[in-house]
């Protein structure tokens, strides 16, 4: 019953009530963008899923025949069950570095050609996704398949090109197949982290 007292707590009180609601507000504002970013990561991982189960595990099996060094990138990409985090790091670090080396005269370009242009539309509708903003480097896997189908798809023919022309081309697929690799790595670590089953 000490009025003067009670009025002393009440202003420190009221003094760090800003305080504490700025720190409530904050704390829950990151936890809540935290939670929306899990959100938006796991939608993602699952149009990059749909992504290499109609194109990228294809052309990372159809194309490696055609590399130089393909035993150095079999060897980095050969997942088993027992690799940890390190191991990923590792092995996209070696992808990150990798020179990859076509010989574009053992690709098959009328092949490569019927299977992209089967998939453009799927490949567009991918790419009209706003949720593929939030990760760069799967956009710019996207736009190397892209490349590589809109430069198949401006050559009629593939015989008689000149020598300059087959190794533009084979640039071109050494740098898919390398944002490939590299974005492949990501999904089968996120995949044996979340879906053991799917891994």
């Amino acid at each position: 019953r000490d009025a003067h007292h009670i009025f002393i707590y009440m202003l420190g009180d009221l003094a760090f009530l800003p305080l504490e609601v700025l720190l409530v507000v904050v704390i829950i504002e990151r936890i809540l963008t935290h939670r929306e970013k899990q959100t938006k990561l796991q939608k993602l991982n699952m149009v990059v899923g749909a992504f290499f189960s109609q194109i990228g595990n294809h052309l990372l099996g159809e194309l490696i025949g055609s590399f130089a060094n393909q035993s150095e990138i079999s060897r980095t990409l050969n997942i088993s069950g027992k690799w940890t985090r390190e191991d990923f790091r590792k092995a996209a670090d070696v992808i990150g570095g990798l020179k990859i080396k076509p010989d574009a005269r053992k690709i098959d370009f009328d092949q490569l050609k019927t299977f992209l242009s089967g998939k453009r539309e799927f490949l567009l509708e991918l790419l009209a996704n706003p949720g593929l903003l939030e990760n760069d480097k799967f956009t710019d896997v996207l736009w190397a398949v892209t490349h590589v189908d809109e430069e198949l798809e401006a050559r009629p023919s593939f015989s008689g090109l000149p020598d300059s022309d087959i190794e533009h081309l084979g640039g071109d697929i050494a740098r898919a197949y390398g944002h490939l690799a590299g974005e492949w790595l990501e999904y089968v670590e996120h995949l044996k982290a979340k879906y053991p089953y799917l891994f």
